[in-house]
């Protein structure tokens, strides 16, 4: 994943503009103001030093919150590495609602996909409340918030970002007591990435220890249905990763092991059908993800896999029809909007495929498909 920003963090004494100011923030909180320690201050990223006359509390803050955290720039040493206890009551003193004030911005970054900043933001909540399960979950719940965006978008980067966020609940899980709300959100991250043994487990520790009726039964719904659909069975985990490693055929023998015994279950049928189409088997491959839907026709990436498999084999107008019902389930889904414009190409309609490929690109500019059909550079 990317770097951390690179900050500028001065060290420098209690500068006479602020000791008055300092004075007010003692008797105001009954922190005591160490005239010994340093004080560490960023400067902002335009600027190559630091000036004294402008120099605020928000800088300070910010200052020390780096170091705290120990980002990029704070230059922790053995010696000043014993002031953190220090700054971090500083801050407390100066920001007595930040909890409460950056929880919320970190929120607002990871809704509108600002994950650098989102993840800094509880970083540096972290680095405060080092023991907070509520910091560590909202750290947890933008980092799966990231890998899932990326995953849409068909990013390089989408492994290692579920890797860091499956290790970032791994740290809130561990708490003891155990915290609930971890546990529940942790389930329903496993069971995006089809790892039901994981999900179940999460969601049997959450009703043990939740007092949630309404989250209970949603839980016990989902444990029900992994258990009675034998979606911890080996074979359907097994299969799951053969396929994901381009070892189709020895895929498909083990899931067909899994659908002779769970003939209803949906997700047996998609990953048969997702190694008939890995292997370019399009009628076999289409005849597979029509069964996954008529057992369950509310997953939106059956049916865009289905009509991949239906353009390939010439219904175009079948394939019009899963891809439009997909997108009704699933409407920021990158990969259903161009294949709706690959689907206009094959139809001969230039403007219809110019207007989803746009769509796309307003989702995600450096998509490689768009950018070829609409002729633009990736970083336009």
């Amino acid at each position: 994943m990317s770097e951390k920003r690179q900050k500028k963090i001065y060290f420098l004494a209690v500068p006479e503009s602020l000791r008055g100011k300092i004075d007010s923030v003692s008797q105001d909180c009954g922190f005591s103001i160490n005239p010994d320690i340093p004080i560490p201050a960023e400067i902002p990223e335009n600027e190559e030093r630091l000036n004294i006359e402008e120099l605020n509390w928000e800088m300070i803050v910010s200052g020390m919150l780096n170091v705290i955290e120990g980002g990029p720039g704070a230059y922790v040493t053995e010696e000043n590495s014993a002031w953190i206890d220090y700054y971090r009551d500083f801050v407390l003193a100066l920001r007595p609602n930040i909890l409460a004030e950056f929880t919320e911005a970190g929120v607002l970054k990871a809704r509108n996909c600002d994950f650098e900043s989102a993840l800094e933001i509880f970083d540096a909540l972290l680095g405060l409340f080092p023991a907070s399960p509520v910091v560590k979950l909202n750290r947890a719940l933008a980092m799966e918030e990231r890998a899932s965006f990326l995953q849409r978008r068909n990013k390089p980067q989408a492994s290692a970002a579920l890797q860091e966020a499956q290790e970032a609940y791994e740290d809130v899980l561990a708490i003891q007591p155990p915290f609930p709300e971890a546990y529940f959100n942790a389930g329903f991250f496993y069971l995006a990435q089809k790892d039901f043994r994981n999900a179940r487990e999460c969601l049997s520790v959450f009703i043990d220890y939740s007092d949630d009726e309404e989250k209970q039964k949603q839980a016990g719904t989902i444990v029900k249905n992994i258990i009675e659909n034998g979606l911890e069975d080996e074979d359907l985990n097994t299969a799951y990763q053969l396929v994901c490693r381009g070892k189709e055929e020895a895929g498909m023998f083990r899931i067909r092991e899994f659908i002779e015994k769970y003939p209803s279950v949906w997700n047996g049928w998609f990953i048969l059908g997702w190694a008939l189409r890995r292997l370019g088997r399009w009628k076999d491959g289409a005849s597979a993800f029509s069964k996954a839907v008529e057992l369950d026709g509310s997953v939106s990436d059956v049916r865009n896999e289905l009509a991949i498999c239906l353009m390939e084999c010439g219904d175009l107008k079948g394939a019009r029809l899963e891809l439009e019902t997909a997108l009704r389930l699933d409407p920021e889904n990158i990969k259903i909007i161009s294949n709706l414009g690959v689907l206009a190409v094959k139809n001969g309609n230039a403007d219809e495929a110019s207007a989803f490929f746009r769509a796309v690109r307003e989702l995600d500019p450096e998509d490689a498909i768009a950018n070829q059909y609409l002729g633009v550079g990736s970083g336009e």
